[in-house]
């Protein structure tokens, strides 16, 4: 066997490890199992690759060994390791072993993973009664100890095979979850669009205030590292349901970005992204897919927000797609920032307070490009969304409209954009950085358009799709009526001759 391990192979194979729950376990809620035990898997297979190797280079000098294991990027409790709790997997107890080591590991890099295994227990009551329980999880263990799911660096290299399979679980689990999905995941071409228009400088900070699973960040992240060959750069977030919040900080040390800071809580109720002065903090690169028209986002109480995010209006009660633009907008910074957001279309022509709120953004000069996507992009959700892309520093006060609706590969449940070279995404990015209208794609307006329109920023009413039908030949369509009459006159003399003969 080729002891190189390739990523299909390990996908499949951790996929292929939710069947163990299947029929027992919701998906929902196994979900979270799966991917903790890969994690765990993936820093037990890294913590013994790398004690091996110092334990080949040094020999019988343990002391010296531990010494070395102390520089780490983080550290595993003896008895914490996998390959520990896999040994023990036929005894009583494999909830409450694998929770203590959770724990242990926790408190062992406090720094990196403080609480994000506090809302998962594999000790708890709905995987079932304590024999049933103690035997999925024995199933469990011998599904990630199989050769597939052999994790160390010898094997892997340089290619990022734990992160690439932490984004495949993810995006498989999105799309099982249906509505439930879109709290946790942005479709991978979505976000790649959004990371390449907001091109991420090294030097630079990018948050995400609704950050999910943290993917759609680290896409910004992954071009610095692209472009400049460096990870000079710093990732924050801010992620309201607990089980995401702790999927997010997994997936960041999984991609080893140490250099973030994602925080738990509200971020329209309670942003906890501030600066030394108890202030918003500001990003040169703002991204986010928050929540579509989100009810009871918090509005009782942002009329008195101490950060003046909602000097502009306040969003209606039941829709809250304002507040997090709101919110995005206030963290820029004065000169470099810059912001993408995916929105319903209803953000941009719904009246009344938002229809207020969009007319000052406008004004203000802050509104640089409006994207219109396809239908059924998003897990849980099949109406179309848009990107705005918004800019505290402008060259002009143009905006530009795009009309990318009609332009996916389809498919059953799910539709996607394409990508790399004459891809639908690469047609967007090249649109976007022309800046110049297209005949039935896109068109440049100018502030006396969109203002002529009332602020009504339906892509429609600036790109005009109508393609003209062909005109019609009368003359031509009766001359072949005619042609066809004769036709037919002819084949009725003829079968009439056919039966004559046959006697009828």
């Amino acid at each position: 066997m080729n002891d190189q391990i390739k990523q299909d192979t390990v996908n499949k194979a951790a996929w292929a490890a939710c069947g163990t729950f299947r029929g027992t376990v919701d998906p929902a809620i196994y979900k979270d199992y799966i991917l903790v035990m890969l994690f765990l898997k993936y820093v037990s297979d890294v913590w013994q690759d790398h004690h091996d190797e110092y334990v080949r280079q040094y020999g019988n000098e343990p002391a010296l060994v531990a010494e070395m294991m102390k520089n780490e990027r983080f550290v595993l409790p003896e008895g914490a390791t996998f390959a520990a709790l896999y040994a023990r997997r036929h005894e009583p107890g494999n909830g409450e072993r694998i929770d203590k080591a959770l724990s242990a590991i926790e408190d062992a890099n406090l720094g990196k993973l403080n609480n994000v295994f506090q809302d998962i227990s594999f000790n708890a009551n709905k995987l079932g009664e304590e024999a049933q329980k103690n035997d999925l999880l024995r199933q469990l263990l011998e599904d990630f100890a199989k050769p597939e799911l052999d994790m160390r660096p010898s094997r892997i290299g340089n290619l990022d095979v734990i992160g690439n399979a932490y984004e495949y679980l993810i995006k498989n689990f999105a799309s099982d979850a249906g509505r439930k999905a879109g709290e946790f995941y942005t479709p991978p071409e979505v976000s790649e669009l959004m990371a390449i228009l907001m091109d991420m400088r090294e030097g630079e900070e990018a948050c995400d205030p609704a950050c999910g699973s943290g993917s759609l960040l680290m896409k910004c992240g992954r071009r610095v590292q692209e472009k400049y060959g460096s990870k000079k750069y710093a990732l924050y977030g801010q992620e309201s349901i607990g089980s995401t919040w702790a999927l997010a900080k997994m997936n960041m040390f999984l991609h080893g970005e140490d250099n973030h800071r994602i925080e738990w809580g509200d971020t329209i109720r309670n942003p906890k992204l501030l600066d030394g002065d108890d202030k918003l903090k500001h990003f040169d690169v703002v991204v986010a897919n928050p929540p579509f028209s989100l009810d009871k986002w918090g509005q009782d109480t942002a009329e008195s927000d101490k950060f003046k995010r909602f000097r502009r209006g306040l969003p209606p009660r039941t829709k809250g797609d304002y507040a997090f633009i709101l919110h995005m907008v206030e963290t820029m910074k004065p000169r470099t920032g810059r912001m993408a957001v995916v929105v319903p279309h209803g953000v941009l022509f719904r009246g009344g307070a938002e229809g207020k709120i969009r007319q000052k953004l406008i004004e203000e000069n802050l509104l640089d490009c409006v994207i219109g996507l396809p239908e059924k992009l998003f897990y849980g959700t099949g109406i179309p969304a848009a990107i705005l892309i918004l800019r505290k520093s402008k060259p002009d006060k143009d905006v530009l409209f795009i009309d990318a609706s009609r332009e996916f590969k389809s498919g059953k449940n799910q539709n996607q954009l394409t990508t790399g070279p004459d891809s639908n995404l690469a047609k967007i990015i090249a649109t976007v950085e022309a800046g110049q209208s297209v005949p039935k794609y896109a068109h440049l307006a100018t502030p006396e358009e969109i203002k002529a329109n009332e602020f009504n920023l339906n892509i429609p009413r600036y790109v005009d799709t109508f393609e003209e039908e062909a005109e019609i030949d009368l003359v031509a369509i009766r001359t072949e009526r005619l042609r066809l009459k004769e036709e037919l006159a002819a084949l009725e003399v003829k079968m009439d001759g056919y039966l004559k003969e046959l006697g009828f």
